[in-house]
């Protein structure tokens, strides 16, 4: 008997093949954050992951002081295992899926929010398994070196991400983390999440997305180099979705943003989108999951 084997797809088949969108979630969430994009998608018939990053989703801690009923003494010095997560455990994880995805075919990574420092770090180390990079609302550092420098930029000056600092309930550099109440009875953090984070949701809506977010995250991110190289990351071609209603990157930061990468790569300007959505999307809104259906079938 006679076994045929089909020959391996060289370069030019891997190309044609659908392409994976791999998704990067942001600060104090998880994958959940996109799995609402990602089914939307998936009903089109594209591919697509998202991905919890170290300390998220599947690994989150939970303080015992968070669970109710709540010992806020506790919560602010209870230690916590995400203090000792960096970004390059973030970059590790996500090339690890990348380079898994990258097996089947192009691979598209996007990030949002926070997600878009660990998308250029990435873009920086493995620029060839990558077809495209996407920000959703997210952080590009290009002239600064870091998520927190641009926040004290000019650009920044409406950012209302105060109202959140204001509901932290312990000091990230003792502590190691971010560590914020979403399950607070104050109603300054729900004022917070709804101003900040979510302006056109319903208060059910604003509940729901208490519910999604995490206490704890690195502190260490923000301070993090998360700069795209001009040699590697800039490389990539590179999409900008820009949410017009958001209070937590303002828009002057994103246009920011924009305007830095493409001078730093002017031979590959970035494609720039608009939806009028707050910071948190949500991410299956039919403009936005219009846009990811056109990347993935281009």
């Amino acid at each position: 008997m006679t076994t045929t084997h089909e020959p391996a797809p060289t370069a030019a088949d891997r190309d044609r093949r659908a392409p994976t969108l791999v998704f990067v979630h942001g600060t104090n969430s998880s994958a959940a954050w996109g799995s609402g994009l990602m089914t939307e998608l998936t009903l089109r018939g594209h591919r697509c992951v998202a991905v919890d990053l170290p300390g998220h989703g599947r690994e989150a801690f939970y303080p015992r002081s968070y669970q109710n009923p709540q010992d806020l003494q506790a919560l602010a010095t209870e230690p916590s295992p995400l203090a000792g997560i960096t970004i390059d455990d973030y970059v590790e994880r996500v090339v690890d899926v990348v380079r898994r995805a990258r097996r089947h075919g192009p691979v598209i990574l996007a990030g949002a929010s926070q997600g878009g420092v660990t998308v250029s770090r990435v873009g920086n180390a493995v620029p060839d398994l990558l077809d495209r990079v996407v920000y959703v609302a997210a952080y590009c550092c290009v002239d600064l070196p870091s998520l927190a420098a641009y926040l004290a930029t000019p650009e920044n000056g409406d950012s209302l991400l105060p109202l959140i600092q204001a509901a932290l309930v312990a000091d990230p550099a003792a502590l190691g983390v971010t560590r914020v109440n979403w399950r607070s009875a104050d109603p300054a953090v729900f004022h917070a999440v709804k101003e900040c984070l979510a302006a056109d949701f319903t208060d059910e809506g604003v509940r729901r997305l208490l519910t999604m977010l995490e206490p704890d995250e690195s502190a260490g991110i923000p301070l993090a180099d998360g700069r795209g190289e001009a040699r590697t990351w800039g490389r990539v071609p590179r999409t900008y979705v820009r949410f017009t209603l958001d209070r937590l990157i303002p828009l002057a930061l994103q246009d920011r943003f924009i305007a830095e990468a493409d001078r730093l790569t002017p031979d590959n300007p970035t494609d720039v989108r608009s939806v009028a959505a707050p910071h948190v999307g949500p991410f299956d809104r039919p403009e936005v999951v219009d846009i990811f259906a056109e990347l993935l079938s281009r």
